[in-house]
């Protein structure tokens, strides 16, 4: 979609583009198709795409012969939308906060589907971790983010950008990222970098769902107070370990904190708590 394009549409709608909606429209078109590209849409597979805007991104992914179910909050996008792709068989609109979106209702278990979509910023954090936590989650998730985000969902143990939510979909992805992307190829141009980010879902996630709960509360309580040393945070929610031992077989020393502990010793450590030997799931 042409920049000049774009204006001419949002005018008819008479709307500006929303800053606390995130709303940051994507108009290079060699941009989009790079994007497309990496995503990798195919024929008859089912895609969801949160926050279409214009369809610029939509357009391509109904071109590749894949099933959309596009979620979007504004009315007067989802409008156009609806007028644009409605009649279409391989085409379904939600119009609906993508942040309290029932993702298994959408998607019931057996049903497989991938994400493709150029996330709100405002609101990506939590449009990830509520789509992955769902029971069926997306076997895969190719999203625009602000690079800063992008870089912290990659990140690796050890690094400043490693956090909770790098350490909760790690239980259950592989994440990459893709390729940059700069301001200038968006309307109006975001205040912040971005990026493409792969996640590719792990053949076996690190752990049981149950387990990787567990674990996700540690990390939750370490990176609470990430400049406190991780024990002390840890002992509290593990009554039946000896912490301090723990980390020291995991190769961690007791001073350790939040960012040093990879996902895969937030699991074992979640398993230790039952007194079971240190060991992943399937070793």
């Amino acid at each position: 979609m042409k920049r000049r394009e774009l204006a001419d549409i949002l005018n008819r709608l008479q709307m500006h583009p929303s800053k606390a909606l995130g709303q940051n429209f994507l108009v290079d078109e060699n941009c989009l198709d790079a994007l497309a590209r990496e995503a990798n849409p195919q024929p008859g597979e089912a895609i969801l795409e949160v926050g279409p805007g214009l369809g610029a991104l939509t357009q391509r992914l109904l071109q590749a012969g894949s099933h959309v179910t596009a979620i979007e909050f504004d009315s007067r996008l989802a409008a156009y939308l609806r007028q644009k792709w409605g009649s279409l068989p391989h085409f379904q609109l939600r119009e609906e906060d993508a942040c309290k979106t029932d993702y298994d209702a959408l998607f019931p278990k057996g049903t497989p589907y991938r994400c493709v979509a150029n996330l709100p910023y405002s609101c990506a954090s939590v449009i990830l971790a509520r789509m992955t936590s769902a029971q069926n989650p997306p076997k895969s998730l190719h999203v625009l983010l602000q690079k800063e985000m992008a870089e912290r969902l990659a990140a690796q143990a050890g690094t400043p950008q490693y956090g909770l939510l790098t350490v909760r979909l790690a239980f259950q992805y592989q994440a990459r990222l893709a390729r940059p992307v700069p301001r200038g190829v968006f309307f109006p141009p975001p205040e912040v970098d971005s990026a493409f980010l792969a996640l590719e879902a792990r053949p076996t996630p690190l752990a049981p769902p149950d387990l990787r709960e567990k674990a996700a509360r540690l990390a939750a309580a370490a990176f609470a107070q990430r400049r406190k040393q991780a024990r002390k945070l840890l002992e509290p929610l593990l009554p039946n370990a000896n912490v301090t031992a723990l980390l020291e077989e995991l190769g961690l020393p007791p001073t350790a904190r939040a960012e040093v502990i990879t996902p895969q010793q937030y699991i074992l450590l979640a398993q230790a708590d039952g007194n079971r030997s240190l060991r992943l799931p399937g070793q």
